[in-house]
């Protein structure tokens, strides 16, 4: 029987329906952890570095944990294509099994960061602040990662509304919080950073509750939450085996990110807040790529499921030619305006106001280099996980990023003493060849899907 094939605008605007709900809902998620930054940056400079330095020790602990999440998408979108529930039901039951161990396993790591952050070279005041945010932060680990699963299996059944729907509402309240909780507001008590925390932790509980009951109520066919406590070993070796090269080419790019917040830590307290008020708007635009790119993981694991490599082909396609037209508008934007977009992270009173504007507004110059690489990585990865080939891409990312990028941030940024902007010059590095590896790796791989 011969198969009918979408036209190149229809996949296209097949991505845009399914994957518009994503970016906002990445884009709320972010603002989630943007409101964060602007409350604690009008709050205290020092608080903001310390802030920047947790946060992002918390997310590297995260993203690799949220691996067996997003091995549920692709999973689940195959077997749907297949018409097999059971399977469905059976790996995002397991991805929440090994989210439940992980987040036990890396609490350590959390609850005795300062050592970490000293043996770094941070200073001890900087330190002492974001453990004590971590501190709090780590019992929202697992909340967090069990909203990441609901969202992939909801994601992956094409339910992506209700996932925008959650996460606004959790930006609105979290902004009430951090009001209440940072500044002691409203009869609160002042807790600052610790407040911050505090108020990430109810709010990620609040997502997976949420989005648990949807699932319960909503998709009762699936029986997901029935008997949850058996075991299935033979669907946990299948996401572990698939979620855990995602984890890890999340880690390392997480990493080097993290790695150059490190570095411009050594530089300077103001040159680390100017660098996390510069990341947070990369990242804001990013979103846009991450969730078009969750969407062309779906497709992808659909038209793996189905045996189709016409339409695996022209769905990447049509992603792409998403994701590059908003990142080349991501570019104008940076490029025109940077110094209104650093100007809304800093209290117009602060006294190193001037000196953060100067900083930032050359790193904003700067990612608006990156862009285009970032968001072509990025979409190679979501279709690669869509055809569940995670291993090789993994490499290919370590490789790219830690073996590429970051020697090449740290000589221009300390052996030239290009400082900063050294640093995220080997940003770029890293991402550029992550772009072109894992392209030509999907590409190579596509053509014999279906064959």
């Amino acid at each position: 029987m011969t198969q009918i094939h979408m036209t190149y605008r229809q996949h296209a605007r097949a991505v845009l329906a399914l994957g518009l709900p994503l970016v906002g809902s990445s884009v709320a998620s972010l603002a989630v952890h943007m409101t964060d930054t602007i409350m604690l940056g009008w709050y205290d400079v020092r608080t903001l570095a310390a802030a920047v330095l947790a946060t992002s020790w918390w997310f590297i602990i995260f993203i690799v944990g949220a691996g067996f999440a997003q091995a549920v998408m692709p999973m689940v979108a195959a077997a749907v294509a297949e018409g097999d529930e059971v399977r469905a039901r059976r790996v995002t039951r397991m991805a929440a099994w090994l989210s439940i161990g992980y987040s036990v396993l890396v609490l350590p790591l959390m609850w005795w960061s300062d050592r970490l952050f000293l043996a770094m070279g941070q200073t001890a005041d900087v330190s002492a602040l974001s453990q004590d945010y971590l501190r709090i932060a780590c019992f929202g680990l697992f909340p967090a990662l069990a909203t990441y699963v609901l969202r992939s299996f909801l994601g992956a059944l094409h339910l992506t509304a209700i996932q925008l729907w959650v996460t606004l509402a959790t930006v609105a309240l979290n902004a009430l919080a951090n009001y209440a909780l940072i500044f002691g507001n409203w009869g609160a008590p002042e807790l600052g950073i610790r407040g911050a925390a505090i108020a990430s932790i109810a709010m990620q509980t609040f997502s997976a509750l949420v989005l648990g009951i949807y699932v319960q109520r909503k998709l009762p066919q699936y029986h997901l939450f029935q008997r949850i406590w058996r075991p299935d070993f033979g669907a946990i070796r299948e996401v572990f085996r698939l979620g855990l090269p995602i984890g890890m080419t999340s880690l390392a790019e997480t990493g080097l990110f993290s790695a150059s917040a490190v570095m411009m830590g050594w530089i300077g307290e103001m040159e680390l807040a100017a660098h996390g008020i510069a990341l947070q708007l990369a990242a804001l635009m990013f979103m846009f790529h991450i969730g078009i790119s969750q969407a062309a993981t779906i497709r992808a694991g659909g038209a793996k499921g189905r045996r189709d490599r016409v339409e695996l082909q022209r769905g990447a396609l049509a992603a792409f030619g998403i994701s590059t037209a908003f990142g080349l508008c991501a570019v104008m934007i940076f490029v025109t305006m940077p110094g209104t977009l650093i100007s809304l992270f800093i209290d117009p009173s602060e006294p190193a106001r001037d000196t953060l504007l100067a900083v930032g507004i050359t790193l904003v110059y700067v990612a608006a280099l990156f862009q285009m690489m970032d968001a072509a990585q990025v979409m190679a990865l979501g279709l690669l996980r869509g055809v569940q080939d995670t291993t090789v891409p993994m490499w290919l990312a370590v490789i790219s990023y830690w073996f590429i990028g970051m020697p090449t941030g740290y000589v221009m940024g300390f052996v030239f003493d290009w400082g900063g902007i050294g640093i995220w010059l080997g940003l770029c590095a890293g991402l550029g060849a992550a772009a072109l590896s894992l392209n030509l790796r999907f590409w190579r791989r596509a053509v014999r899907i279906g064959a």
